[in-house]
């Protein structure tokens, strides 16, 4: 009597809407509990026999109880699952395949079964893609995934690379090359400086060399330079099928090992590159540096013709001018733009630390690998004179690049970087005048005044204050019209000088290009494309960090290493620990409370200031050095646990 009752259906209904919900993202810890984080505030416990029910990750709507006088939750609904898409690692039993996804968190092997277009043969050890197509909280009795294709053999020692690519879904393999794609498609007129002594400088493997430098004396003491950047727009048509692939791509990648092109290796190792005593089609820009340092408003871009007269490598030319090894150049015309471009680049250190922001030099590591692909060693490598020099040539030209785009169009992509916002600001004020630093947050919200704050905090060279005054900065970005770059500290900049490495290099040829030969009809980049750019370049930067990290954990698991000393820097304090880099090497170490102090309750993990307190006082803070041990080497999460050494 009671079926279909629509009074008894509004009571039940009546019913469940009575009981408190709440929505969160589950995170699970070690111990078999987890959380259902609601926001930044507040989280609800999950007990065990619920966890098994979802996954970390997962954003559910679930059921609020009370055990035992404790807030718990029980999962009641799927609202995204943290799965869908991923990568993990195959195991074989019994003839039947299981997966285990490759996220620290996520410790339980799913069982999979092979995609209908999988034909790939999969055993213990091997990686693979795959997809979750059964999830307890839809109804399901298990977990269950998909396996889409192999990545990689269990027996491969490119694991690290290829898992890591295909989970954050980048090309593994250069652009394939089609035989129209090595036709010169434009046939602009081009000044022919083939006669004149560019040179190149870059490491000495480098196949990519997108830029040449020419550099001379005027008559008033004035220095002017022209650089000449390789012009693979020449080739490459927009909206063609191979700038397609550039725009998906938006860099090249360089990875510990090896690089993946954004074009084809045929054009940005060969036939667009610099290469020395080849014709090269160029896009170039002749600027004068005045003997104070400032950049003459008179600069002229063009397109040309170059033949690099000599490759030169960073080591071989800061050795030179340091007066150390043997290597000298070849030529007294080689020398002498040598000389001259050591001149310019010192000018322009000092004009940029009177006026802008000079960066500190900072610290950079390789690998170096056996033939096998394996770790052999980790070494640091310095920025050295040549580097400068490199470095402040591409930075004049894109300044350049930048004011010409804003004059003659105003649009292009332009590097952008906001400083502090509003409330940072006021933290920043706040933070220094413990140091008696006085400022205004307006003041340090204009491009003067930040470039001011900077300046001082270089000569003061405090690294806990520099430490935390970065956090309270903004990220670096792109943007289709002009502003400023406050941690370079210039009104507008815009890079057009590796267009072989960079799609917003080649969009600003394009339009560099365009303004040259007075074209009516350019097109302004759209929103759509900066966020395209933006985005890859972050999933990069994840995935070599992802790399990274895989490879220092398998060079540090070694025998050699366990519970040796090194010492280290602080480079944050989280609610549980600290984590520190070592020095010798760089790899990212974290050092858990219970290494720091043996009672919990008498230590405060200060986040926002970077400070770790034991019983009160202060012994711990960002930016301090100081020795630890290898304490573990966990594979699966690649995290390096350590501990201070006493």
């Amino acid at each position: 009597m009671f079926q279909n009752n629509p009074l008894l259906a509004q009571l039940k209904r009546n019913l469940h809407a009575k009981i408190p919900r709440v929505e969160g993202i589950v995170k699970s810890t070690e111990r078999g509990f987890g959380f259902l984080e609601v926001d930044a505030q507040k989280s609800y416990f999950i007990p065990p026999k619920n966890m098994k029910n979802v996954m970390h990750g997962d954003k559910i709507s679930a059921i609020l109880k009370i055990e035992k006088d404790r807030e718990i939750v029980e999962p009641e609904k799927l609202i995204e699952s943290f799965l869908n898409r991923f990568v993990g690692k195959i195991e074989k039993k019994d003839n039947k395949l299981f997966i285990l996804p490759d996220y620290p968190f996520l410790k339980d092997f799913i069982i999979c079964r092979l995609h209908k277009n999988c034909i790939d043969v999969f055993e213990t050890g091997d990686w693979a893609v795959a997809k979750l197509i059964q999830h307890k909280l839809n109804g399901h009795h298990i977990f269950c995934a998909e396996l889409v294709e192999e990545i990689v053999k269990s027996s491969s020692p490119f694991i690290p690379w290829w898992v890591t690519l295909s989970r954050h879904n980048i090309e593994k393999k250069a652009p394939k090359i089609e035989k129209d794609d090595v036709l010169l498609k434009e046939n602009f007129n081009r000044k022919d400086l083939t006669y004149l002594d560019f040179i190149t400088i870059d490491n000495i493997n480098t196949k990519d060399i997108d830029d040449a430098l020419f550099i001379e004396e005027n008559n008033h003491g004035n220095l002017c330079l022209t650089v000449a950047i390789a012009d693979p727009t020449a080739y490459i048509e927009k909206g063609s099928k191979l700038d397609v692939i550039a725009l998906k791509r938006g860099f090249t990648n360089y990875f510990p090992g090896f690089n993946i092109p954004m074009l084809p290796r045929r054009l940005s190792e060969d036939i667009c590159s610099l290469n020395p005593n080849e014709r090269r089609p160029v896009l170039a820009c002749c600027i004068t540096v005045l003997n104070d340092g400032n950049i003459s408003n008179t600069v002229n871009f063009f397109l040309a013709w170059i033949k690099s007269k000599a490759k030169l490598s960073y080591d071989n030319v800061s050795d030179w001018i340091e007066k150390i090894g043997d290597w000298t150049p070849t030529k007294k015309t080689i020398e002498n733009q040598i000389l001259l471009l050591h001149r310019l680049c010192l000018l322009r250190m000092k004009w940029r630390k009177l006026n802008a922001v000079l960066f500190q030099d900072s610290t950079e590591y390789r690998f170096q690998f056996s033939e096998a692909g394996i770790v052999e060693d980790i070494v640091i490598e310095k920025r050295r004179i040549a580097h400068k020099i490199i470095e402040e040539s591409m930075i004049i030209a894109n300044i350049s690049a930048a004011k010409f785009l804003s004059k003659n169009l105003g649009y292009g992509i332009y590097n952008i970087h906001a400083g502090f916002d509003a409330v940072n600001a006021e933290n920043v004020v706040t933070f220094l005048k413990n140091y008696n630093l006085k400022f205004t947050a307006k003041e340090i919200t204009t491009l003067k005044g930040f470039c001011n704050l900077r300046r001082v905090l270089n000569v003061l060279s405090n690294n806990y204050i520099n430490s935390r005054i970065r956090r309270y900065q903004s990220f670096g970005d792109f943007s289709i019209t002009p502003s400023p770059h406050f941690a370079l500290g210039f009104l507008e900049y815009a890079t057009w000088t590796s267009p072989i490495r960079k799609y917003s290099d080649m969009i600003n040829h394009r339009l560099l290009k365009s303004i040259i030969n007075k074209d009516q009809n350019i097109v302004k980049p759209t929103e759509n494309i900066k966020l395209k750019i933006s985005e890859k370049k972050r999933r990069n930067r994840i995935a070599e960090r992802d790399i990274s990290d895989w490879l220092y954990v398998l060079f540090l698991q070694k025998k050699e290493f366990k519970n040796k000393k090194f010492n280290a820097e602080i480079i944050d304090i989280s609610r549980s620990g600290i984590r520190a880099k070592l020095i010798k090497n760089g790899a990212n170490v974290f050092i858990p409370a219970l290494f720091l102090h043996p009672c919990r309750e008498d230590m405060i993990f200060n986040q926002e200031e970077g400070i770790v307190f034991i019983k009160g006082a202060i012994c711990y803070k960002l930016s301090d050095l100081i020795t630890v041990i290898i304490s573990e080497v966990r594979l699966h999460t690649r995290s390096i646990i350590a501990r201070i050494d006493r």
